[in-house]
């Protein structure tokens, strides 16, 4: 059965397996300091453990349920969070997109396209709960 283990400040998908009458853990994957259980996390996992079965509705479930809950007691998250919104925004501000434009991989200069319309969507969506948010403590 794998399950999500935390070491420091780092999440990892484990196995256990016995061998010769003691238990050992195989790392399947780093998650990272929050533990998202990717499709590329599912593909890399499956290539290298074919024959490991895993509950992979179950481990997202209990990744986005019970795992991490990172804004409770730990403020941290929330400034590694920012500092990476102001590193995203000094990359994107000095990004010059005329010569995105004339890059030869089309298929790159698309995906950055879709990302970034993405990325937009995203923020949209956070910037109206931040607004009901804001609205619903000033009616209190």
């Amino acid at each position: 059965m794998a399950f999500i283990r935390k070491r420091g400040d780092m999440y990892y998908l484990v196995h256990n397996v016995r061998q010769e009458g003691h238990v050992r853990q195989i790392h399947l994957a780093c998650l990272g300091r929050r533990p998202r259980i990717s499709d590329d996390v599912v593909r890399g996992v499956a290539s290298k453990h074919p024959f490991l079965r895993v509950d992979w509705k179950d481990l997202r479930d209990k990744a986005s349920r019970n795992v991490v809950r990172p804004f409770e007691n730990d403020s941290q998250y929330l400034r590694n969070l920012l500092s990476a919104i102001r590193n995203l925004h000094f990359d994107l501000a000095d990004l010059p997109l005329q010569l995105v434009g004339l890059t030869k991989d089309r298929e790159l200069s698309a995906q950055l396209n879709s990302s970034l319309k993405l990325l937009r969507s995203s923020l949209d969506v956070k910037l109206h709960e931040l607004r009901k948010v804001k609205a619903t403590d000033f009616d209190s």
